[in-house]
């Protein structure tokens, strides 16, 4: 999903077969059982471009540097991703109610699994953000509460995006970093996901921090064959303050057996299991208890996916210039008209234009400063004192995320779909209260 890119010099050349042929589909096709949603299949044109990158990589290289096509783009930024792990908040607003630990232990989880069935169809990643570039959006949700949500591009080389959501009123706060990571494989790519998630219940501030990482990504077929995106590894969930911890397996696919989306994991409290996960993130993820055998969903996708919560986001035109979809305006518009060419031409201006402006911070001797995070004790962190109450603490987070923008008012904004088949993922809102 972070990357697709192709193949090495003329060793591969001679081994390796264009996307299409029969013998090359034939050895490294996917299985016929693939989710649709999860594959596509490039066209001539598309195909010509791979090729075209063949000369350039290396197997084990770091694509950080590579030039993605624009035909494998998703369009919207990385920063905005992020925010689909907020889409179902029912999930884990209350949880501070709970009074068993264990049972707040898995609310976090089910927030955390449900994010992952909101995607494109095919095999697409999201823009790369700009150092700089930042994302920013409230949630006004049916019970007159608000979110809010802001991420932002720390660093560059490497890369590292920081995000920060906080309910003050449903008592949840979320801050995080990812650190993708993507190296070329042959006729896959794989992207490493390091960074971690921190939610924080407020309304138990004992409890500490529950902490997530996150699975791997690969992009299978990417030379020949059918494309298909799997998730892959092991991420890990855990709250230190009560002993909780949770390994979960995202399962790739064996040629042969096995299924597609498949994940599995274990729930235990220091040395004693609690009950096992399992299921599909695409479709339903069931947890079994260990000591009473009872079965219950944590979270059904083909059922309750498209119940997404909209957020209202700044219209483009009043955003500021390093905001992510005033940003990439111009590169959107051509990847929903399907224009390779402009979107193309969008996509390098954007990037020339970076590079113009680090090349001249260093003439200067200058170094960026990120607006909104700061590097706290290895950890990147919002520049922002949130009070207790959470009326107050509402306020100041509006204040902060949006100063040019009144905290009442129809602002309303249009959502920028990634592909047909995906739920809006923005709406018209309502006045916040």
């Amino acid at each position: 999903m972070m990357g697709l890119f192709s193949q090495a010099g003329s060793t591969f050349n001679r081994v390796v077969k264009p996307r299409g042929s029969l013998e090359g589909a034939e050895q490294d096709k996917a299985p016929s059982d693939t989710e649709p949603d999860d594959t596509s299949i490039l066209d001539e044109n598309e195909g010509s471009v791979i090729t075209s990158l063949i000369s350039q990589l290396r197997v084990g290289m770091d694509l950080s540097r590579v030039t993605f096509p624009t035909f494998v783009l998703e369009p919207r930024s990385m920063l905005e991703r992020i925010t689909d792990f907020m889409s179902h908040p029912d999930l884990i607003f209350g949880a501070e109610n709970c009074d068993d630990p264990e049972e707040r232990f898995i609310r976090v989880l089910q927030y955390y699994l449900a994010g992952w069935h909101i995607k494109p169809k095919g095999v697409k990643k999201p823009y790369n953000p700009i150092l700089g570039e930042f994302f920013r959006c409230r949630y006004d949700y049916p019970n007159g509460t608000q979110g809010f949500y802001i991420a932002e591009q720390v660093s560059h080389h490497p890369p590292i995006s920081a995000f920060f959501y906080i309910s003050p009123a449903n008592h949840v706060s979320i801050i995080g970093e990812l650190r993708p990571k993507s190296k070329f494989l042959g006729n896959s790519v794989s992207t490493t996901m390091e960074g971690e998630n921190r939610v924080t219940l407020l309304g138990r501030p004992d409890d500490g921090e529950y902490i997530i990482t996150m699975p791997n990504m690969y992009a299978r077929g990417i030379l020949f064959g059918k494309m298909v995106l799997e998730l892959g590894d092991t991420c890990i969930a855990k709250n230190e303050k009560h002993g909780l911890y949770c390994d979960l397996e995202f399962k790739t696919k064996g040629f042969f057996s096995g299924t597609y989306n498949a994940l599995a994991g274990r729930i235990r409290k220091n040395n004693s299991d609690i009950g096992e996960v399992s299921g599909r993130w695409s479709h339903i993820m069931d947890f079994k208890h260990t000591k009473t055998g009872n079965k219950r969903v944590l979270f059904d996708a083909v059922k309750d996916g498209q119940n997404i919560s909209p957020k209202w986001v700044p219209p483009e035109e009043e955003q500021e210039y390093n905001e992510s979809r005033r940003l990439w305006k111009d590169l959107t518009q051509a990847i929903m008209l399907k224009d390779m060419d402009k979107a193309t031409d969008a996509k390098s201006a954007v990037e020339d234009a970076q590079r113009e402006q680090r090349k001249k911070m260093e003439e200067k001797g200058e170094k960026h400063v990120p607006k909104f995070f700061e590097l706290v004790n290895g950890r990147w962190v919002p520049k922002l004192i949130i009070p207790k109450d959470p009326v107050e603490a509402t306020t100041v987070v509006q204040q902060w995320i949006f100063p040019s923008f009144p905290s009442s008012g129809p602002s309303i904004t249009t959502a920028v779909a990634p592909e047909s088949q995906q739920p809006p993922i923005t709406t018209t809102a309502p006045p916040a209260p």
